[in-house]
This record gives structure tokens, sequence and C-alpha cells, in this order.
């Protein structure tokens, strides 16, 4: 089972469960257990390192205070042998919810003082949550022995283990959230906003030897997890980023610290509170020890506070955090998290923030908070997301971008609403999204309608009003009309001329292409507008310099991630390959950079995964092959069974199209030959008229016949065998292959071999088969006849059903074949399939982007002839044309004095009247 089917199979069980609790609710006990099996298999790690045996770690109790002591100081904490995880699960039908509760009240007592910030109360929403999946004990065990056994079919192994559980941890976060609506998400951020703040961010803090960042209202931690992955690649060295959280729900407040501690991060470098960021200024002191009353800063904040929460402001006025910019209106409290983050970074630090639009525009105490930002030129700069970008609200949403201390004055706004793709009912930012803002934010680089740099002076003749339209036109204008083409034909000149870019790249192509009808106007010289642009000789110099600029991308791609794969970093080499490919594309116009980025991005994921295996693994994990886990229904459960196998990297597809290529295209002949089998049925018996379908038997799936004709025909010809028989062989001979089963087990109760000792050995069932099908096709029917007809449905019927037990066949052979091709496949042959499955998607979906372009021009261009070919006057003739021949058609009309009165009142309308 790979991580995405294990995810979805925990989400299936989460529904499953929805008539003891919510589905909401299920994360607590989820996420609660999985962090404790996660922390037991740690412990087990630890004690073999420390070279103790099996019969040593079964051994463990609280009994020997000395190890246990040791053990507290080098993990943080100590789990007796008899709470293990592991040992839940060894206990079987002895295993009670009381083991539950005792092992974590013993957690609580055995942590470590320099780890009680990280551990302490950890699984209290877990514990106090037990009594809910039961009434009973014995209920509330059933309930927790399902899970434990649905968490033992994590694949934690080695190198992957958090990991594996990160991608299921953020997995079950994001469906709780996209699943429960806006309370939910309320504590999750999309991971591609969260990307994308994190970018900006480590952007900023480069090169730093040591930094710290902070959330304030820190939800499940995946924000503050996501910054710290992205500052880490700048940072040489691990332990070298300090995490401060903050949240104020309890049980969410217990997901930051699980999701920090699963991620490998040393709980030494954690700092986290449960408490009301607004009322409870901190980072300010360490908890219990208010006597250091020390004010921290961050290099780096981030967040995503609730939107226009509530708050009480009375008694901030003179809180340092706001008295220098003004106090939050007590119903939109967006302001006083912005300024509680300003507060908290440090001079030459940054923080992004998720708010609301209203903050940008909106008046009273905001007003003056947003003039005391501008004049103290704390903005930096400004965001607009897609809408509908979040869980469970389609408010719009902004990203702010702020510091302490800047040396620019004017603020970047970015209109980045329109680059999104579309997923299910949500927005969701794509990678080259997400690249084109923290660009533009790094080089502050102003993009026609998407971005722009604002002065302070511009924003104070706007009394501080930040709307992002104001200063980003984004506005996609309507189409234009010209009244002259519309009324004479011709394309007009204002209207090519928009398509600017792909002239400057096709320099010679506008003259080649349109012949000029007058200053204004031009008329396409080609009717096939297509072929003419890809012959012409710039648009052809256009592809030729587009490939040259390509033409060792291959072989470039090849020697990094072939020759290397077993010491790169693969993110470190996605960056470098990102900027060799946007160097190539210096020279080359119109190519949108970001277009090629996305390409590359599409299948980089798989790579660095794949690279990731053969790293920790070896190259051995090249050649692997894997059991194909399936989840199927048996005794309304779900079970993995295996079907088949599959190439631990390798795909089995891939490998037979490049070295199985004879077998491969056999089978998909045969496949096809049965798609057009298949169509030919369906079609004779639609073929058939309702009245044959009436005279006909159907079978039990209603759309196969047997003509009771024929039955009858049978009858009389085997009249010695009796008349059930022949009513169970007709029907097995056109069953489909599923239903045979069934008629072969019916027919196992008949003693065949009585029969055929009773009948001298002529009426075996296969002997009966024979003469049924050897007389049908001595039956002669006239050829449009009911029973031909039947007959031949009957016949392909079984050519299909025999070629599908063809294809079955040939398929298993030849996945076989496969299997055994791959385990015993030489490492050079290996790479070349590597080479297939890494580089060529690349560099065939960037070749592809000229002929992309070209074709989209193409399109356009073919739009706008089209748009005018039709002039006013010749619409005007068709309409006189079509007035003509109705008022002919009418004057031939007969009817009384009211009806002839009628006509000739339509006549007069339409022009053909007196």
């Amino acid at each position: 089972m790979n991580k995405r089917q294990l995810a979805a199979t925990i989400w299936r069980s989460a529904n499953e469960m929805r008539s003891k609790i919510e589905a909401n609710e299920y994360k607590d006990y989820i996420l609660g257990f999985i962090f404790y099996r996660f922390l037991s298999e740690k412990e087990v790690r630890f004690f073999k390192e420390q070279g103790m045996s099996e019969e040593d770690i079964k051994g463990m109790n609280e009994s020997d205070k000395e190890f246990v002591d040791f053990t507290k100081e080098s993990i943080g904490y100590f789990i007796a042998y008899e709470n293990l995880f592991s040992t839940w699960l060894e206990k079987g039908s002895n295993f009670d919810v009381s083991d539950v509760r005792m092992a974590l009240t013993a957690f609580d007592r055995l942590i470590s003082p320099s780890h009680k910030k990280v551990f302490e109360k950890i699984f209290n929403t877990l514990q106090t949550g037990l009594s809910k999946l039961g009434e009973t004990a014995s209920t509330q065990t059933k309930s927790i022995n399902e899970l434990i056994k649905l968490i033992r079919r994590i694949p934690m192994d080695g190198h992957q283990d958090y990991d594996v559980l990160g991608f299921i941890y953020e997995y079950l976060i994001s469906q709780f959230a996209a699943n429960a609506g806006k309370k939910a998400g309320e504590f999750y951020t999309p991971h591609e906003v969260s990307m994308l703040m994190s970018e900006i961010v480590a952007n900023h803090l480069k090169d730093r030897k040591e930094i710290r960042i902070y959330d304030p209202t820190s939800g499940s931690g995946s924000l503050l997890i996501n910054m710290g992955i992205a500052a880490s690649k700048y940072i040489k060295g691990g332990n070298r980023i300090s995490y401060y959280a903050q949240e104020l729900k309890e049980n969410t407040y217990n997901l930051t610290r699980m999701n920090l501690v699963m991620r490998g991060i040393d709980p030494t470098n954690i700092y986290v509170r449960n408490g009301d960021t607004l009322e409870d200024d901190w980072p300010f002191f360490e908890e219990g020890d208010i006597e250091h009353y020390q004010l921290v800063r961050a290099d780096a904040v981030v967040s995503n506070p609730p939107y226009s929460q509530k708050w009480d402001p009375r008694n901030k006025k003179h809180d340092a955090r706001f008295s220098d910019y003004g106090v939050a209106p007590k119903g939109k409290a967006d302001y006083a998290f912005l300024l509680h983050d300003l507060y908290h970074l440090e001079k030459d630090g940054i923080m992004t923030i998720v708010l609301p639009h209203g903050v940008l525009f909106r008046g009273n105490e905001e007003y003056t908070i947003r003039r005391n930002l501008i004049e103290k030129n704390n903005i930096d700069a400004i965001i607009g997301l897609p809408g509908n970008i979040f869980f469970g609200t389609s408010i719009q949403t902004l990203i702010m971008v702020l510091k302490r201390e800047r040396t620019e004055t004017d603020v970047l706004i970015i209109d980045a609403s329109k680059g999104y793709e579309k997923v299910g009912k949500s927005n969701r930012l794509r990678s080259s999204d997400i690249k084109r803002i923290v660009d533009c934010i790094r080089t502050r680089a102003i993009i026609p309608g998407f971005s722009q740099r604002v002065s302070k002076e511009k924003i104070k003749e706007n009394d501080y009003n930040l709307n992002i339209p104001r200063y980003v036109d984004s506005y996609e204008k309507p189409e234009p009309w010209d009244l002259h083409s519309i009324m004479f034909g011709g394309i007009p000149n204002t209207e090519l001329n928009a398509l600017g870019d792909y002239w400057k790249a096709f320099p010679t192509l506008r003259a080649y292409l349109c012949q000029p009808i007058s200053a204004r106007y031009v008329q396409m010289a080609f009717s096939d507008i297509g072929q003419a642009v890809r012959d012409e000789a710039s648009v052809i110099s256009y592809k030729d310099s587009y490939g040259a600029a390509f033409a060792d991308l291959q072989e470039k791609l090849r020697a990094i991630l072939i020759e290397q794969y077993s010491t790169i970093s693969a993110q470190a080499e996605e960056e470098k390959v990102t900027a060799d490919i946007f160097k190539r594309l210096e020279s080359i116009a119109v190519i949108d950079k970001y277009e090629a980025f996305q390409v590359l991005d599409n299948v980089w994921n798989q790579i660095s995964a794949d690279i990731e295996i053969i790293q920790t693994e070896g190259e051995t994990a090249i050649m692997q092959v894997d059991p194909h886990m399936v989840t199927k229904k048996k005794n309304d459960k779900e079970v993995e069974v295996q079907e088949g196998w599959e190439g631990h990297i390798l795909p089995f597809e891939l490998v037979q199209e490049m070295y199985l290529t004879e077998e491969l295209y056999q089978l998909q002949e045969l496949q096809r030959e049965l798609a057009a089998l298949t169509a030919s049925y369906s079609d004779m018996i639609d073929g058939l008229t309702d009245e044959e379908k009436e005279t006909g038997i159907l079978n039990d799936a209603g759309t196969e016949f047997i003509g009771k004709e024929v039955k009858a025909k049978a009858e009389e010809a085997l009249e010695d065998i009796e008349s059930d028989e022949i009513d169970a062989l007709l029907e097995y001979l056109i069953l489909p292959q599923k239903k045979k089963a069934e008629f072969v087990k019916a027919v196992t109760a008949v003693d065949w071999s009585a029969m055929a000792a009773n009948k001298n050995g002529i009426y075996t069932k296969a002997v009966i088969t024979a003469r049924v099908k050897a007389l049908r096709a001595s039956w002669v029917f006239p050829e449009d006849s009911f029973e031909a007809k039947l007959l031949n449905i009957v016949a392909v019927m079984e050519q299909e059903n025999a070629m599908k037990r063809e294809i079955r066949a040939r398929s298993a052979a030849l996945h076989e074949k496969t299997k055994q091709l791959i385990e015993g496949m030489e490492l050079e042959r290996a790479k070349a399939v590597l080479e297939e499955k890494w580089i060529t998607p690349i560099v065939s979906g960037i070749m592809a982007l000229p002929e992309n372009l070209i074709s989209d021009f193409i399109a356009r261009l073919v739009t706008l002839q089209q748009k005018y070919a039709v002039t006013f006057a010749t619409v005007g003739e068709r309409i006189e044309s079509t007035e003509s021949e109705v008022s002919d058609y009418v004057s031939k009309l007969r009817g009384d004095d009211y009806d002839m009165a009628g006509l000739a009142e339509l006549q007069t309308l339409l022009g053909g009247g007196a």
C-alpha cells in the first residue's frame, strides 16, 4: 500500500466511525495514535542503538530508574515495554481501553523536565475523548482496536519514517478542513499558500547562520514547518532554526506540537504555548517564569489568523504592540494580529500574514493603523490571491509582506488573482504561480497587469487606500468591435496590433499574411491561415532557434540526473535546472518561462521521490518489484489483497513500451479488435426491432437474446434430450463470461457420468454442447430473418468471449515477463528507463511550447478573420432573401376571410404585400 492509498483508507475509516464521533473529531484520535506509535518506535530504535536485544527491551519498565532517567535525558520521555504501541498489538484479544489510559497517564509522568514544554499533556485531547468511542469499555476497546490495527499498516521504515507520517498527517488535516467547512479551515493553511509565504520569507533569510521563526496563530503548525523547510535550504548544518508557536485552542495546539516533533525537529528548538495571542502577549517570557521578562523577537513571522475576529480592545492603547500605530476595532482584529506580528519581528526580519481585502480600504481605526504603517515604511508588498483558495470560505484574501526596517520607500502591489488551477470546487496555486510571485517580490519587477511599485506619495494621494485595482489594472478589456469592418469587411489594424508580441517574435509574418485594403484595414492573403503561418520563414526560423537553444537539454539532464542520482540534492538541482532553462529562454520571445517551469515541476516531484529511494535503499531498488496491493471488500470489511506486481521505481508500462514492444503491440491489437467487436455487437442489438425484441427471450443482463423459434427448432432436433437441459445449454451458449461460472456451478449437480452410462455415453456435457453448436451452424434462415440475426449475435458473443480469454492470458503473460525483465535487468538498461521516465517528459513538454504558442496564435487569427467575414450588407441580403421566400410561401396559403386578412398583414411586414 502506498502513501496515498493509505491516506484514503484512513479517510474511509473516519467516515465509517461517524456513528460514534464527528468526522472532524476523528483527527484527534487518528493523529494522536499515529503520534504515539511514532514515539514508541523512536524509543525502540533508541534502545537498539544502545545494543539492547529484543529480550532486553521486553524487560524495560519503570523499576530501572537509572535507565529510565538515561532514556528521558536522551529522547525526552520514557515508555515502558508494556505501554508500547507494538505491545498493544501483541495483546490481541487481551487488549483493553484501560491499556491506553494507563499508557497515556504514564507518559505524562515520565517526561524529562527539559522536554515538558513539548510533551506535557500532549495526549490530553486523545485521553479525554476516549469515552466518546462507545458507551461501555468493551465498545471503546473495539473502536480503538480497529484504529490501532489500521495505524499498524502505515509504512514506517528507517529514513522515511517522518516523511511518510508527514504526508498522511497533512492529507488528513486538509481533508478535515475541506470536509468540515470554515470551522476546520480556521486551523489549516492550504499547502500552496503556505509554500508561497515560506518561499518569500526564505529568500529574505538567505545565508543566515541561525534563525528564529514564529507563528502566533499556529493551528496545525503546517505553515511554521513549511517556512522552516524553505529556510533550511539556505542554512548550513542542522538544528539552526528555533520554532516559536502559540495557539488558542488546546486540541490544535497539540497538533502543532505533534507536527513539529514528527517532522524531525529537535525538541530543544521548539517553543510552544497554549494561549490567547492578543490577550497574552508572547513570546515575552517562558511559561511560569515571569520574572525573566524579556521580549523575544523573531527573524521571520508568518501567520494566517482568523479573519475579522471580534476581540477586546479595552486597555490596549498603551500596549507596546499597538501604542505606535493604533488599536484595531473590536469587531475586526485583523490589524491587531498584524501589529502583534510586527512587534515581535527583528529589525532586519520579514513577516507575511494572510488577511481579508477589507484591511486595504476600511476606515476609522483601521485607516489610522494603515496610514501609520505606510508613513513608517513597514509595508513591503501586497499580494492579492485568487478567490476560493481557502477551505470553507470564498472570501477574497491577500498576503501582506512587512518589515520593521527597509531601504525601499515604495510598496510592491501584485494582483495574482488570475493565476491558479481549478481543483474541484476550489482554486489552487500552481508551482509556476508561486514562483512567478516569489520572483516578482525578489526583483520588485513592474509587470503590466500583474505588479506595480507604488510610491508613498501616490498612496497619500489616494488617502492611504491600498485597494489593489487602484494601482494594478488587471481588468480584462471587453472584445472590441469595429463598425467599419462590420459594415464593409476587412480586419482593423488596431486589433492586429493587440497581437504585438507575436509580430515581434515573427517579424516578417504580418507583411506575408496580410494584404492592405486601406490604411486602417487588411484582409488575409491565404484561405488556410494555419498552413500559411507554419510555412512562413520567420516562424520556421523561430522554431529552429528554439530547438537550437534546447538542443543539449536531454544530454545535460542525463548527465545530472542519471549519472549522479546517488549523490545529488534533488531540491538544489531543480533550482539549477530552472535557472538554466530560464537563461536559454532569454533570447526567445513570447514563450512564458513560467510555463516551462511548470513542465519541469510537474515531473520533478516524481524524480525527487525516486532519487530519495535510490539514495536511501541503493541502486538495487531500481530493479525491485513490489506486490501491487489493492483494497477490496470482503465480508463487509475492506482488506488488502495482492493484484499482480508493480515496479518499485520502474513503471511496468514504460518497460513494456521500451523492451517488450512486440508483445505489447499484439496485445493492443487484440484490444482494438475486441473494442470493434463489442461495438458491432451493440449495433446488432440496436438493429433489432421492438417486435423482434419482444419475440426474443432476454437474459438476466437484459441485453442478449435467443429467439423462441430457435429454441423450438433445437428442442425438435434434440427431442431425446430433456428440455430443461436444452434450456440450460442454450442459456450457457449466450451467457456473458461472468454468468457462465454460475451455470457451471448449477450443472455440476447433474450426474453427467450416470447420464452418459444410461444413454451410451453420448450425452456428456461436452458432447451435448458440441451437438448444439453443430446443429445451430447447420440451421439456414433468410438473411434478414429474426433467427439469422440472433444466430449472428450469438456468434459474435462467442467470438467476444474467446477474445477476452485470449487478452487475459496474454496480459498475464506480459505482466509476468515484465516482472522477470525488471528483476533481471542490467543497470544500464534500467538507467535508460529512468531517462525515459524522468527526462523525456521534461524535454518533450518544453519542446512542445513553441507549437502550443503558434497554435494559439493561429486560433486568434482565425477567430479575427471569422469575426468580420460576414458584413452587415451580406446579413441584410440574406434577411431580404429569406423574407422573399417566406412571403412567396405565404402567398400560396388559403383560408377563410380572417385567415387571409392575417396573411395579408404578415406579407406587408415581410415586404411582399401591397
